[in-house]
């Protein structure tokens, strides 16, 4: 059941930059270690590291990023280690025998890793009394493992608009933006959840961010018909684009995919083809009610896509559990 209650927020449709670091170290490939002897050895694989695994500590430290793990395992060199793993939201120890490598003489695991990912969304709406806020409407997950990323800390920036590739029968477009990270930095990442990633915004952002409240509506009052959204395709300005709702999905728990929608504004269509990469987040409005926010694209049709209550995405925030803890599909969609 719902534990949203009503409010006003503000709407966003802003692009902004992403930039999100694991808690440790992701798992993304396990390999073989040729050895200064010759011989192929596969010391994560032994130890029951998997794809998708997030490495912690190595001896007791807390990882910090790849260049901290090669950091310690050569300082460690050959012996045993004990390595803490989170799966599926859950840590286990287990112990790794590091091999020098005869390729360069640094001391391996056998696994390639990630800390770090990138990339262009839109914001949906934040609080102007709190300033918090919430964005893309779906989790971000790993390029190559398709799991939810486990996120330590991350930051959203204004994004500027370089280019648009249209969106094609069977090949979605993408807004190509570009942003930097020492600037217009618009606030902090503290959560991602499969439902958006959320945060707090500045006092920067907010002051200069000249709009009005508006109202949610509940779930039970989004109807099918008319309806517009709020994004940002050209001249970084946040415009209206019409749309239609064209289907409603009657959902009694959070769940992706609440409705389906249908750009049909001229405009829009002449511009992206339709739903393109980077639009994720970009709120529904209906009635001058925030309804929810677009997460997907229909890849056969880019003129069609899936959305999301806010409700939904305000549970993330107002609920007092947290089903996805500190986990964030990757950030275009």
């Amino acid at each position: 059941m719902s534990v949203v209650n009503r409010e006003s927020l503000m709407p966003g449709g802003n692009a902004v930059g992403v930039r999100l670091n694991t808690r440790g170290v992701l798992v993304v490939a396990v390999t073989n270690i040729l050895g200064i002897d010759g011989k192929k050895y596969s010391p994560a694989k032994d130890a029951g590291i998997k794809i998708g695994d997030s490495i912690l500590e190595i001896d007791d430290i807390t990882v910090k990023d790849a260049e901290h793990v090669v950091k310690l395992l050569n300082e460690i060199q050959d012996r045993e280690i004990k390595v803490v793993v989170e799966r599926n939201k859950k840590k286990f120890e287990t112990k790794i025998m590091p091999i020098k490598s005869m390729q360069d003489n640094y001391y391996r695991f056998g696994i390639w890793v990630r800390d770090k990912t990138a990339g262009i969304g839109t914001l949906t709406f934040y609080n102007n009394d709190d300033k918090v806020f919430g964005a893309l409407g779906h989790g971000i997950t790993d390029t190559d493992t398709g799991n939810l990323l486990n996120v330590e800390q991350g930051k959203i920036m204004s994004a500027k608009i370089a280019n648009i590739e249209q969106g094609k029968r069977g090949t979605p477009g993408e807004i190509k933006g570009i942003f930097y990270e020492t600037e217009n930095v618009m606030g902090k990442i503290t959560k991602n959840s499969s439902f958006g990633i959320y945060g707090i915004l500045n006092d920067k952002f907010i002051k200069s961010n000249r709009i009005q409240p508006m109202p949610i509506a509940f779930k039970e009052e989004v109807k099918t018909g008319k309806a517009h959204i709020l994004t940002t395709v050209d001249n970084n300005q946040v415009k209206k684009f019409e749309i239609e709702i064209v289907k409603l999905q009657p959902q009694k728990y959070s769940a992706q995919k609440s409705m389906t929608i249908k750009i049909t504004d001229k405009k829009l269509l002449q511009k992206t083809g339709g739903i393109v990469q980077g639009m994720s987040g970009s709120p529904i409005i209906q009635g001058n009610n925030i309804v929810g926010a677009i997460t997907h694209v229909f890849i056969n049709d880019p003129t069609k896509g899936y959305g999301i209550y806010v409700e939904w995405m305000l549970e993330q925030i107002e609920s007092d559990h947290e089903p996805d803890g500190k986990y964030v599909d990757s950030i275009n969609g």
